[in-house]
């Protein structure tokens, strides 16, 4: 079969004035894709995650501006607002912005509300889609998140809520993702986990499998298979922290199946 030629880029893509947000991935420079590359190799500012890769950034042009702007769980972070502003501030000063973000930007990057400001700055924006860690991190370890014996579905939720919000109704989701057979994926949970733990009990047998991968699929990685009933002890015996997605779900059985330790790092 012959290759064919890429679709070209719309007409107002990678232009000055212009913001892309860039999914770079869980961590893994290799599984950026093409057009994530073409976006860093086109901007002149490029506004930096902390959970990107530095690797990333060998696609970047000589004379890019880059800005690392930190947001992670525990840490000093760069402000959401700061962040806004400093997007409409170089776009409007004819810049080509990259806002490179860990995982995929519309899967807990704050994406939707970036865009949602840069539309009110009339600022052209668009997005990069990225593999997000709780995809990446369970396929590094050959599991799946569905399969036709064990899991219909996947939910992926958060375990941190935004200041002044109740957060998710744990007790409903355990019992739709027991009565549904989901796999669950709850990302920035490791903070909360003793809350998490209790809720999920409320609705899911303690013998529920369960999987927690921190650095996923960087040659760090590192994991643990354990059950719901003993997670919080998991996180303390085995001292694994953020960054990390903790995986509920009979697809976890696959990794015992693989014939994988309990805890283990990725060799590069």
């Amino acid at each position: 079969m012959t290759a064919q030629p890429m679709p070209p880029e719309p007409a107002d893509a990678f232009l000055p004035g212009t913001v892309t947000l860039v999914g770079a991935g869980p961590g893994d420079p290799e599984l950026l894709t093409l057009k994530a590359v073409r976006a860093i190799g086109a901007a002149t500012v490029l506004l930096v995650d902390d959970l990107v890769n530095d690797a990333v950034l060998v696609h970047a042009a000589p004379g890019a501006r880059i800005v690392h702007v930190g947001k992670r769980g525990g840490c000093k972070s760069t402000p959401q607002a700061f962040i806004e502003k400093l997007m409409v501030m170089a776009a409007r000063e004819g810049e080509v912005v990259v806002r490179l973000k860990g995982g995929d930007p519309f899967v807990f990057g704050r994406g939707g509300e970036e865009v949602e400001h840069l539309h009110s700055q009339g600022i052209t924006v668009q997005v990069v889609n990225g593999i997000t860690a709780g995809l990446g991190g369970l396929t590094a370890l050959g599991v799946p998140l569905t399969h036709r014996e064990h899991a219909h579905g996947v939910v992926f939720v958060t375990g941190h809520a935004k200041p002044g919000d109740s957060g998710t109704d744990w007790p409903a989701l355990a019992a739709t993702v027991r009565d549904a057979r989901l796999t669950l994926v709850i990302y920035m949970g490791v903070s909360g986990a003793a809350h998490i733990q209790q809720q999920l009990l409320t609705g899911l047998p303690a013998s529920t499998p369960l999987a927690i991968i921190q650095h996923a699929t960087l040659p760090h990685q590192r994991h643990a298979v354990s059950t719901l009933g003993d997670l919080v002890a998991t996180l303390a015996r085995e001292q694994l922290g953020s960054p990390a997605v903790i995986v509920v779900g009979d697809v976890v059985l696959g990794i015992a199946a693989a014939a994988r330790p309990r805890i283990a790092t990725r060799s590069a």
